[in-house]
């Protein structure tokens, strides 16, 4: 079947002197169908494990779920923008950067993709870890600041752009520190399942997300790579941090109940305020022990008025 996706949105959003052809195009349509499937996989397995347990399942299909739109936009050369290359390169693969104005396309719907999934990626670690909300937020919070600037930077056209990019390595590297030192130390101390969990996927996500910022260099930064390459560069990247990090981490986690990691999820069958070594202390807080409750406000026969 022929891709006619660049033809039918040329100029839609500008058009760019060196920009994805239908080869890039068609790896953005094979990594949608990656992701759009790899989510209904997830929301299958959710039903595997009691709803109280699904957190790490609805995290994970989130992920996939968002990506798989990024992607279908990347692979419809929709959601980017044209920009003047600080860099003009003279061999083949980039030389179109040399035409007209001297553009190239940045997706930046590809950032948008980063901004939803990456703070969800952490939060599936951290959750794992059973980190402290005040260091999941800030870790977040650090993420955030690192897409935001690698997109501030791709938009940049001049060297200014690389003082972005090292806010952006900073912020990464306080990530970093984050998940292998008290990460690993919190996970530990929850067992050896948990944490062989959270190391395994711990160590994919640092591998790869350590690439990253060398995609960045030599695609939006540094304009060495061709948009096509560009495309199986990041797709690569982001199929092993989504898609196999999540079958990683899922699989890993169906033996383990959520609330070994401090995550306790009422479901509505089960009585508010519910006490793991107690699960009668909801009615025995209503009726009393005995189980009678006295209209007058006699409890257990001592008066509450």
């Amino acid at each position: 079947m022929v891709n006619h996706a660049i033809a039918v949105n040329n100029g839609i959003g500008g058009t760019s002197d060196l920009q994805i052809t239908s080869h890039g195009s068609d790896w953005y349509w094979a990594a949608t169908a990656i992701m759009a499937t790899t989510t209904f996989f997830f929301i299958g397995m959710s039903f595997t494990k009691p709803r109280s347990d699904r957190i790490f399942h609805y995290i994970t299909a989130a992920i996939t779920m968002v990506a798989s739109i990024a992607y279908f936009s990347m692979a419809s050369n929709l959601g980017q923008t044209p920009i003047v290359v600080e860099f003009h390169r003279y061999y083949p693969a980039v030389a179109g950067a040399n035409l007209g104005d001297g553009t190239r396309e940045i997706f930046y719907v590809r950032y948008i993709d980063w901004f939803i999934t990456t703070p969800l990626l952490l939060l599936d670690l951290l959750l794992t870890a059973g980190m402290p909300w005040p260091t999941i937020l800030y870790t977040i919070l650090l993420d955030e600041i690192m897409i935001v600037t690698g997109l501030v930077g791709a938009l940049v056209r001049s060297r200014y752009k690389w003082g972005y990019y090292a806010f952006g390595c900073a912020a990464f590297l306080w990530i970093v520190y984050t998940l292998a030192v008290p990460g690993r130390k919190h996970a530990k101390a929850l067992g050896s399942d948990i944490h062989k969990v959270y190391l395994s996927c711990g160590v994919l996500t640092l591998f790869i997300w350590f690439l990253y910022p060398v995609a960045w260099g030599l695609c939006e930064g540094g304009n060495v790579l061709h948009p096509d390459s560009e495309a199986i560069f990041y797709g690569v990247l982001d199929v092993c941090a989504k898609p196999i990090f999540g079958l990683m981490l899922i699989f890993g986690h169906q033996s383990i109940e959520a609330s070994r990691m401090g995550l306790h999820i009422r479901d509505y069958t089960e009585e508010p305020n519910w006490n793991p070594n107690n699960p009668n202390a909801f009615k025995e807080a209503k009726y009393g022990t005995n189980g009678v409750h006295d209209s007058d406000g006699v409890h257990n026969g001592v008066s509450t008025a």
